[in-house]
Parts: structure tokens; C-alpha cells; sequence
């Protein structure tokens, strides 16, 4: 679902984004395309984004990347999880979807 609200509005900004499916898949792209933002879907299962995000963030080539993650706001734990893990900012689900067009402005 969020997927193509993502892709929505990022036709409408004119924001290139490419979705990745698996953990090696994400960090594969992270160093082949230096994207400015890395979004993660803290519950997404199969990217595993906790252990993703800290890979992310122990490799000296990629941990410069800025990183945001969305997850519903009743998830405490998983927000102090994901921020232990190095992300840069963690928003509610509802407040990533209200910002989406503003996030992924050029």
C-alpha cells in the first residue's frame, strides 16, 4: 500500500525512487545509486530493516546516507529499536503520508 503511495507521489514531485525488495537488495542499490534518502518500512519483514539499517549504517561507504523510517506510532519499541539501530528520523505512518510529497521533493 505504501509502496504506491510512495510511487504516486513521487511522480508528482518528479523524485526518482527505486524500491527494494531484500536486505541485500537494499544495500546493493545504496552503493550503486548514492541516493539522498533511504526510507524504510520498519515493518516490512523481508527487507529485515533493523538488521538492514545497521549495515547500512556500519559500512563506512553508506553510513553517511541519510535514513527515515515509518511505523505506527503505538510501536514504541520498534521506534527506540530502529533509532538504536542508527536511523536519522522515524515518523508515524500518518505523518509520513501527510509529508510524503515535502520528503521526497528534490
Amino acid at each position: 500500500m505504501f509502496a504506491s503511495k510512495i510511487a504516486a507521489a513521487a511522480r508528482q514531485t518528479g523524485a526518482e525512487v527505486v524500491f527494494a525488495r531484500s536486505s541485500d537488495e537494499v544495500l546493493r542499490q545504496a552503493r550503486a545509486l548514492r541516493p539522498r534518502l533511504v526510507i524504510f518500512d520498519l515493518n516490512g519483514h523481508r527487507t529485515e530493516p533493523l538488521a538492514t539499517l545497521s549495515a547500512l549504517k556500519a559500512d563506512p561507504e553508506l553510513q553517511g546516507l541519510r535514513t527515515l523510517g515509518f511505523v505506527s506510532h503505538v510501536q514504541a519499541d520498534l521506534i527506540e529499536r530502529a533509532r538504536q539501530a542508527g536511523i536519522d528520523e522515524v515518523l508515524a505512518r500518518s505523518a509520513f503520508s501527510a509529508r510524503l510529497g515535502e520528503i521526497l521533493r528534490p
